[in-house]
């Protein structure tokens, strides 16, 4: 069978190089930037976002929020370079995307780790921003907890439902930027009852004292245990109340800097399901290139989240899986040519709920199921031959030495998915790991049969998730 598997893909091979040898591939610019030189600094944030005492809320009604791009790094790592916490990324990413699809394969429903739009009326949005010369991998958001509203820094994820919080007293409680919550101190702060609709609604959930528990685990061993209550969270003047949230006492694991975790996945915990009423379902984030830190972007909530210049590809359901914003991919072009290998069979959401593909914020590098993945990195390895390979960097087995250069030209990537071809930029696949000139695709292979859009390949695009309409958009160019 393995014998048959290597014909097959050289014979697609095959067929792709006889087409590349009689037909002129589509190229585009690449513009080379490498990783910076300096070294990462201690995380600034509260210079970049609201003030603790919500001093410079917007005057109007409109929701808002703030969002950056910052990774989950220990304190040791603040004098570690660029390429050592570039690596250090790609690491805890592998563990983000193992956990997703031990979980997709699971069939569970249990949270893990994982032109300028303007609000009015009842939309809300928030600023975005890259943090890479701050080590970024995550992107955060600053909200307003409890009344009166405690700024904090909470991690934004489309891959995950429940929304949690850091509280004091802490049994164990990680480092963050900003002081642990103080639950005594809110006026609107209420624990849920054991037993009660909402307590059911959790996938692990126990009872102390007649109180509700949650506990929340992901897949590289981090994990969050405490009450389940409901809050208000405040975001730039606006309030909405009696959100469902965890208010965490042992926070164990990978975090550092966040004081909690924002879930905008399509569960029924999460905050747009919750909260979805009040802005018709619809959100959207642009992702900015993370080697340009100083220009922002939003996060948009309501009917200004929808790009009139996206293209829609419907969400799929899985039945057994409801976090994840699944889409059906059908295939992908390099050079202007699709890949014959690359078939919709290796993308499908079988019945079981096994197999599909996700679209997910806090995942960077895209995962492919293997054959797909080999399929694609032969058909750009051929496309981009006549550039210089370098040695191979973590997970990425396609690198090229673009020492003392300013420009290349690389093959056109174009992934299909229904009803929507969506044509990335070089700078999404072909990116800098280091701060000499080496530069690696920007996609890896997975056993998994879960495939996963990770941000690497949405950085600059618009991505509408509009749950009303059951879609999901692209609009390229929507950082602006």
């Amino acid at each position: 069978m393995e014998g048959k598997t290597i014909s097959l893909s050289f014979l697609f091979l095959s067929l792709f190089a006889i087409y590349v040898s009689s037909t002129s591939l589509q190229y585009q610019t690449l513009l080379l930037h490498s990783l910076p030189l300096t070294q990462l600094q201690s995380l600034d944030l509260d210079a970049q976002l609201l003030s603790a005492d919500g001093s410079d809320l917007d005057p109007d009604n409109t929701l808002s929020l703030q969002l950056h791009h910052v990774d989950f790094v220990s304190p040791s790592s603040f004098n570690a370079t660029p390429h050592a916490l570039f690596k250090l990324r790609l690491q805890r990413d592998a563990y983000r995307a193992k956990a997703i699809s031990v979980l997709a394969a699971a069939n569970a429903t249990v949270g893990r780790r994982a032109g300028k739009p303007h609000a009015g009326g009842g939309d809300f949005s928030s600023s975005v921003v890259s943090g890479l010369s701050q080590g970024s991998g995550e992107y955060f958001t600053r909200i307003g907890v409890g009344t009166p509203p405690k700024y904090v820094y909470m991690v934004l994820d489309t891959g995950s439902d429940v929304v949690w919080i850091q509280c004091s007293p802490c049994k164990k409680c990680y480092t963050q930027s900003d002081p642990v919550f103080d639950p005594s101190k809110s006026s609107s702060f209420l624990g849920v009852a054991c037993g009660s609709p909402l307590c059911r609604r959790l996938d692990s959930a126990s009872c102390n004292r007649k109180k509700c528990l949650y506990q929340v685990s992901y897949g590289d061993g981090s994990f969050t245990v405490g009450d389940f209550s409901t809050e208000t969270l405040t975001f730039r003047g606006t309030r909405v109340n009696n959100v469902a949230l965890g208010c965490g006492h042992d926070n164990e694991g990978l975090f550092v800097g966040a004081a909690g975790l924002l879930g905008l996945g399509r569960g029924r915990l999460s905050f747009p399901i919750q909260a979805g009423r009040r802005f018709g379902r619809k959100f959207s984030y642009c992702l900015v290139d993370r080697s340009a830190s100083s220009r922002p972007s939003y996060l948009v909530f309501g009917e200004s989240a929808v790009s009139r210049t996206a293209v829609f590809t419907p969400l799929v359901n899985n039945p057994k899986l409801d976090t994840f914003y699944y889409v059906e991919l059908t295939g992908i072009s390099v050079g202007g040519a699709r890949v014959p290998a690359i078939r919709p069979s290796l993308f499908k959401l079988d019945a079981a709920g096994d197999g599909g593909v996700i679209v997910d914020s806090g995942t960077s590098v895209t995962r492919l199921t293997r054959p797909a993945y080999v399929a694609l990195r032969d058909a750009f390895r051929m496309g981009a031959r006549d550039l210089k390979r370098a040695p191979d960097f973590s997970l990425f087995d396609t690198c090229f030495d673009l020492s003392g250069k300013t420009e290349v030209k690389v093959p056109t990537v174009v992934m299909h998915f229904r009803g929507a071809d969506v044509s990335l930029p070089a700078s999404n696949y072909l990116i800098p790991v280091d701060s000499d000139g080496t530069f690696c695709f920007a996609f890896a292979g997975t056993m998994s049969g879960l495939s996963i859009i990770g941000n690497i390949q949405q950085q600059g695009f618009r991505v509408v998730f509009d749950l009303a309409g059951s879609r999901l958009g692209f609009a390229p160019r929507g950082c602006a």
